[in-house]
């Protein structure tokens, strides 16, 4: 696998982790980090997980995605990984954060999954270099730069001793967000994730509570407009939202690497729903 590596000087190095206590450095890099005007918010929990935990965390990913939203996780089993599957199935982007060596995904069941995220566009890192193996006490500290590189982490299932709870004290400890999906008290899967709510961290039972506390909401709300979106008209829908500005049909077509008949005819389908907008210098979101 190819690898490039990006240290505290270099302009690309991502300027939310520049602000934790002890950023990385250098930084290994897989794939492309996205554009950093985007917002990142990891999602984390435990990798022995229900398969209620799982649903939700691929649900929350989704939707979370759908909005615009970049998702960060560890690439471990259980949690992590239905956070990434969720992000590619909505043709969002997913950071993934190794606490090994860059060289070498574990576990190795997810290395498929891994080559799916760089193939769409997303990253791996780690701050270990080739050949670096994977000691326990190695996650922890990768924790702190799946919180490092989020305005906010959603906690979707942990029990008394997960790894979550070191991620979601990490960002308590650099002023971000941490939300909690709660559960039974009897379940001892949550017991981690409810004393979490009591120290402090917001109590949250939908994406939406997520996306209104973090200001990351008109996107959110034009998407809903739509009974059902398509893969691909999520995917146009998202560029033009992240544009910030008019954006012609050609760079739609670049970024989504659609089609450009497939393209062109979800536009239309858009701009027919009232959900995008055509102006004098290309496509917006519609405000209407």
């Amino acid at each position: 696998m190819n690898f490039s590596l990006i240290d505290t000087e270099n302009e690309n190095y991502p300027e939310l982790l520049m602000e934790i206590q002890s950023p990385p450095s250098p930084l290994y890099l897989m794939g492309s980090l996205p554009d950093q005007t985007l917002p990142t918010v990891a999602i984390v929990g435990t990798r022995k997980a229900s398969r209620d935990g799982r649903e939700l965390a691929r649900k929350t990913a989704k939707e979370l995605s759908e909005a615009g939203v970049v998702i960060v996780s560890g690439l471990a089993m259980g949690i992590d990984t239905e956070a990434h599957k969720g992000t590619l199935e909505a043709g969002g982007v997913t950071i993934a954060v190794l606490g090994n060596g860059i060289d070498s995904v574990y576990p190795a069941q997810n290395e498929k999954l891994a080559k799916k995220i760089l193939e769409k566009g997303g990253a791996i890192v780690s701050e270990y270099g080739p050949g670096e193996p994977s000691y326990r006490n190695r996650f922890i500290e990768r924790n702190r730069i799946i919180s490092g590189l989020s305005l906010g982490v959603v906690v979707i299932e942990a029990p008394e001793r997960s790894g979550a709870l070191s991620t979601a004290r990490f960002a308590g400890e650099e002023g971000r967000s941490v939300f909690v999906f709660p559960n039974s008290p009897r379940n001892k899967n949550y017991s981690g994730s409810h004393a979490l709510i009591r120290d402090g961290a917001t109590l949250v039972t939908d994406t939406e509570e997520i996306l209104e506390d973090l200001g990351i909401g008109p996107v959110h709300k034009t998407e809903k407009k739509m009974k059902n979106l398509s893969e691909d008209e999520y995917r146009v829908l998202r560029v033009v939202a992240n544009a910030g500005k008019p954006i012609n049909i050609d760079m739609i077509i670049e970024e989504t690497t659609l089609d450009p008949h497939v393209a062109s005819n979800v536009i239309a389908t858009l701009v027919i729903e009232g959900i995008i907008k055509e102006g004098n210098t290309g496509y917006e979101i519609s405000n209407s």
